[in-house]
């Protein structure tokens, strides 16, 4: 390969790279300050017409599968492990054609979690202000969902998550379900971390089985990191009953009411 055309690789390749990191986005997808691309940079055609009703669904725990479905793909470059998309949006209204800029910002889990237009006042296009999806927490006993050390869900476990689906399916336009595994202390980090995944994992299988849509929910598992309680007893029997709220897996749930 020539030193020309490598060149121009790399040139390419660091030129992607910056794209779709203009602003300082934390890992909770959250900017002080927004920073929007050039109109002129734009990538794709000029822009968009887009469906008011699908920008009005566009919420908080949205998936990029989501957002790509709702408003197509984002109008400028956006390079690689990009934390946000931007979009060039036209709107006819009563005063005549008017564009604005929408930006979504993703946290590290690549989940849409604020949102920002230039010129602010766009935001008013879409009538009404946006309602934000309610949290609604669960949380399954390690002990009653889990044999001890074990990430196989045992009947009783089966049994309280098919009630948890039962009133996941009582909310409507379920946005985000986050399934978090959680262990004690008692192990090394490495076993304790798969353990936590695997459980989180057996219970997301449960939920879709159950009927809830699997693609709305992620499945993390956190180890030891997290835990409720501290336990000091020597004994061993004493300290996995003492340490029992720890081994748990929460179940977090953001949708309409």
């Amino acid at each position: 390969m020539n030193k020309k055309l490598v060149g121009t690789i790399i040139a390419l390749s660091l030129a992607l790279a910056g794209c779709g990191t203009l602003s300082q986005v934390d890992r909770d997808g959250q900017t002080d300050k927004p920073v929007f691309p050039e109109v002129d940079d734009v990538n794709f055609n000029t822009g968009s017409y887009p469906n008011i009703d699908n920008l009005r669904q566009v919420r908080e725990g949205a998936t990029r599968d989501q957002l790509y479905d709702l408003l197509g793909r984002p109008h400028f470059a956006e390079g690689f492990k990009v934390r946000e998309w931007d979009y060039l949006f036209h709107f006819n209204t009563a005063e005549g054609l008017r564009t604005c800029q929408f930006k979504v910002l993703f946290d590290k889990d690549k989940i849409a979690r604020s949102f920002h237009w230039a010129p602010e006042a766009c935001a008013a296009i879409l009538g009404d202000e946006p309602v934000k999806p309610a949290v609604t927490p669960f949380s399954l006993s390690g002990d009653v969902g889990f044999a001890f050390g074990s990430a196989a869900l045992t009947a009783a476990g089966l049994n309280e998550v098919s009630n948890i689906a039962s009133q996941l399916k009582q909310l409507e336009q379920i946005q985000h379900i986050r399934v978090a595994g959680h262990t004690d202390r008692i192990g090394n980090v490495t076993s304790n971390q798969q353990l936590s995944q695997q459980r989180a994992e057996s219970v997301r299988r449960a939920l879709a089985a159950e009927g809830i849509p699997v693609a709305t929910i992620q499945a993390q598992g956190f180890g030891m990191e997290r835990p409720v309680v501290q336990c000091e007893q020597q004994n061993r029997n004493e300290l996995i009953a003492c340490l029992a709220p720890n081994r748990r897996v929460d179940i977090e749930v953001q949708a309409l009411r």
